[in-house]
């Protein structure tokens, strides 16, 4: 059980104290430190699960932990920029990007249940919304202004189309399942 890519994603969880208190140090590289941290644990993410695939050491532990531990990264950076930057079309993108994560998460519990949780496996389109998704994140947790702010915010809203989108393509491959009369 104790491997690397299972220690990485036990690392990522272990950050989040970290990464939160960063966020509300009253220094001014205190956020940057915050940014520094997420997106150590975006890397963190993309490695394991390399790892585990290049070293054929996927367990079940971490196919369990791995999923979780990105979704309490994510969820912990979009209350702290919600937080922050206290506007509606910053609330927004967050309130859909939170939702979309839980109505998938029970979709693939409940398509396992069933047997069929390779019909919602992880899609290409998951994979590009994840990766805007982490450097709009990064991007608004340095707190910046002008044009990094604008790229941002724009990263944030590509991330929230590919969060409809890939949510769709799950829904729509769970459609059979779902709509099925017993």
């Amino acid at each position: 059980m104790w491997n690397i890519p299972n220690i990485l994603t036990v690392f990522r969880i272990v950050l989040i104290p970290f990464f939160v208190l960063c966020f509300y140090l009253p220094v001014v590289w205190g956020h940057y430190l915050a940014a520094l941290l997420f997106a150590i644990a975006g890397v963190t993410d993309w490695l394991d699960g390399y790892l585990a695939r290049r070293w054929q050491q996927s367990t079940p532990f971490g196919a369990f932990l791995d999923p979780v531990a990105d979704k309490l990264m994510v969820a912990t950076a979009l209350g702290l920029i919600v937080e922050h930057y206290s506007v509606f079309w910053i609330t927004l993108p967050a309130v859909v990007m939170v939702c979309r994560e839980i109505l998938i998460s029970a979709l693939r519990e409940w398509m396992a249940e069933l047997g069929q949780r390779a019909a919602v496996k992880v899609s290409g389109i998951g994979k590009l919304k994840t990766l805007a998704q982490m450097v709009a994140l990064v991007g608004l947790l340095v707190q910046p202004t002008g044009v990094l702010f604008i790229a941002s915010i724009l990263l944030l809203y590509v991330a929230v189309v590919l969060t409809f989108w890939s949510m769709l393509i799950y829904l729509k491959a769970a459609w059979p399942s779902l709509t099925k009369v017993d």
